[in-house]
């Protein structure tokens, strides 16, 4: 797109999966990726640093969240995302349209926008399209979102199909707020800084998908995302609006999957053209005691592994290899903080390492035998009596 601060290239493919790269005002960064979910701009028991040298290049945050505090204006006065993390890397802002999922039991819903209940103080924040994108663009994210409605899994047809006409009527007035080179009278670049995505949302519907789907195409944008899954359906259904939507998308733009997910969800989406990913797993889950392997998830807490003097992964370079699962299972049962740390930190590098192996599998036309593989191999399958398989939808943005 002419006048876009956001490039993009794909350099391979094998079948539908793509490696390529994405150049923003703030680096570039090799494609597929998953960006890690810093929701307030700070990364949970991870430092900035840590996350850099585990190959960590987006911070995601979001948009609802930093609203409420510190305030936007706050954030652009303490040098926007960028000077207020201390991040150097590209960003990319949520536009709080998961929070209309996450959120139901505190919002009202309406055509203009969304009114929430602020869960810190009781008072009211109202989000509508326009001024979800005056919010990013004070934060100063590289990519921002369209200010979208994420219905759930389990709601009607006439629900969702509510909700693809409001995130269509709403996309038009986020393009046209983003548009403006202005933000109440302050020069802020408009589109020449920050790259807006469309989301497609349509549930599990395929013609509300396709519908969602051209709607966002009408406009001429750098990037489009695949919002509303990982919220509950089951994982077939989910593979398969991927394989509706993906191919549906410009080929020469990002596609952003939202929300999602476990490492075999990666490998799943990317073999589906799928470029970018974000989710909380890595760290939500590291702390509670939850490793990621190619073989599936280590539940350290297990008594099996309070003599395990085996690390986590050798292969995977974080400060957890340096460590046995006994010594992790230990601090995890005295509660100890730096037991969650330290899964956290395997588990960014964990993913920071896996989505390297696919774009090096992509580039060397193998990529079908790597997924091959890891299907045979990912298993998460709780012992009885434990929680079910953990997934996205219960790590929530």
């Amino acid at each position: 797109m002419s006048g876009s601060c956001l490039r993009f290239s794909v350099e391979a493919r094998c079948g539908a999966a793509r490696a390529g790269r994405l150049g923003t005002p703030h680096g570039e960064v090799a494609t597929p990726c998953f960006m890690a979910v810093a929701t307030l701009g700070g990364f949970k028991g991870v430092t900035v640093q840590q996350a850099e040298e585990l190959g960590q290049r987006v911070l995601l945050a979001n948009t609802y969240h930093l609203a409420l505090r510190p305030g936007p204006e706050a954030v652009r006065s303490l040098g926007a995302l960028h000077g207020f993390s201390g991040w150097t890397g590209p960003t990319l802002t949520d536009s709080g349209g998961y929070q209309v999922f996450s959120l139901a039991h505190n919002r009202v819903i309406s055509d203009d926008g969304v009114s929430f209940r602020n869960h810190l103080d009781g008072s009211q924040l109202m989000l509508t399209p326009q001024e979800s994108i005056r919010i990013q663009r004070l934060i100063g994210a590289d990519m921002i979102m369209a200010f979208d409605e994420c219905p759930s899994s389990g709601a009607s047809r006439e629900v969702i199909l509510a909700a693809v006409s409001r995130t269509s009527a709403w996309l038009e007035r986020s393009v046209a707020a983003w548009r403006s080179p202005t933000l109440e009278g302050v020069s802020v670049g408009g589109a020449a800084e920050q790259a807006l995505y469309a989301i497609v949302q349509g549930g599990v519907q395929r013609d509300l998908r396709e519908r969602s789907c051209q709607d966002a195409l009408a406009h001429d944008l750098p990037g489009y995302a695949i919002g509303g899954l990982a919220v509950g359906e089951e994982f077939a259904d989910r593979l398969r609006v991927i394989e509706w939507v993906a191919p549906q998308l410009p080929a020469d733009r990002p596609r952003y999957l939202m929300g999602v997910g476990t490492p075999l969800d990666l490998v799943e989406a990317v073999a589906r053209g799928i470029d970018q990913f974000d989710c909380v797993l890595p760290t939500r889950m590291g702390r509670h005691g939850i490793a990621y392997t190619d073989r599936g998830p280590l539940r350290i807490k297990r008594s099996e592994y309070a003599l395990d003097p085996q690390p986590l992964d050798a292969s995977v370079p974080s400060q957890a290899r340096r460590v046995s699962r006994g010594y992790l299972h230990h601090l995890l049962k005295s509660n100890e903080s730096l037991g969650g740390q330290l899964l956290s930190l395997h588990n960014l590098a964990y993913y920071q390492q896996l989505m390297a192996r696919m774009r090096g599998a992509i580039r060397a036309g193998t990529f079908a035998v790597f997924c091959e593989r890891f299907r045979a191999t990912y298993r998460d399958t709780p012992a009885p009596g434990e929680d079910p398989p953990v997934t996205a939808q219960a790590a929530e943005r």
